[in-house]
């Protein structure tokens, strides 16, 4: 459904920049909905979610805190709260760094693991928001928001 339908816009865009940084912030949205929705089954957000992936790609190695937020995806969220928040879970530990006695290392528990491994098998989290564009459409979309961040 075009943009000025979905938001009920009766007055045209200034411009079709302005359209398109709607259109995205509006996309943006729409995803992140549907991603919580699915995640709410397994008791987790978005961003919580997203610090276990992470955590997935340095297992067996730890991760610190520093290294979580420069990998996120939304940077403004609080990664030692969210790190809390999945301790609690017992899906991470935390253990003190080695070499920074200030720094924390944290791992994705085999709980954490199985978790991931579960929702990764009910769903398709990401792919299903995308599935209506081809292969080639989505190689160029991600070609141009590449771009665009360029």
């Amino acid at each position: 459904m075009e943009i000025e339908k979905e938001i009920k816009q009766t007055l045209k865009f200034q411009s079709a920049h302005h359209k398109l940084a709607v259109n995205i912030l509006y996309t943006a949205s729409w995803i992140n909905q549907r991603h919580t929705q699915k995640l709410k089954k397994f008791k987790l957000t978005p961003q919580q979610f997203n610090i276990l992936r992470i955590l997935r790609g340095q297992h067996p190695s730890p991760a610190t805190v520093n290294l979580l937020i420069d990998r996120m995806i939304d940077k403004s969220s609080n990664a030692s709260r969210l790190v809390d928040r999945l301790l609690e879970k017992e899906f991470v530990s935390r253990c003190m760094n080695e070499n920074d006695k200030r720094s924390v290392n944290v791992l994705i528990t085999q709980k954490g693991l199985d978790t991931l491994k579960q929702i990764d098998e009910e769903t398709h989290l990401l792919e299903e928001v995308t599935a209506s564009l081809s292969k080639t459409e989505t190689e160029e979309l991600n070609r141009l928001l590449d771009k665009l961040r360029g």
